[in-house]
């Protein structure tokens, strides 16, 4: 299995549940096509750099996962294909990128742990 991570935003007229039901989508799009989640984050509402749809604002979702290459391309049709999804944006980890990955994971735990 290779290591990925995947970037989306979804439009800001969704409400706080409305958008973590769409996170949630995307999680199962994943799991259910045999990849394992390594790791979220709910980034939250931020500006955008450039209008996308004539909206300047967007909620963003990170997830890092482990998965073959088949299952890439179900979730990437599954990100066209709903209309909530303003952009998305998901590369491999080379052995580099997983390491740093791993090293972000292990001190965003470890600042977690002392507050």
């Amino acid at each position: 299995m290779n290591n990925y991570e995947t970037v989306f935003i979804a439009t800001p007229v969704l409400s706080d549940a409305q958008a973590q039901e769409v996170y949630g989508k995307f999680q199962g799009v994943i799991t259910e096509n045999g990849g394992q989640i390594v790791n979220k984050e709910d980034w939250g509402l931020k500006k955008l750099a450039y209008p996308i749809q004539k909206k300047t604002t967007g909620f963003y979702f990170f997830i890092e996962f482990q998965a073959e290459g088949p299952a890439i391309d179900k979730l990437e049709t599954q990100f066209r294909r709903d209309e909530r999804i303003l952009r998305f944006l998901t590369f491999k980890q080379d052995k580099y990128a997983a390491e740093y990955a791993e090293k972000r994971r292990n001190k965003v735990a470890n600042a977690k742990k002392e507050e």
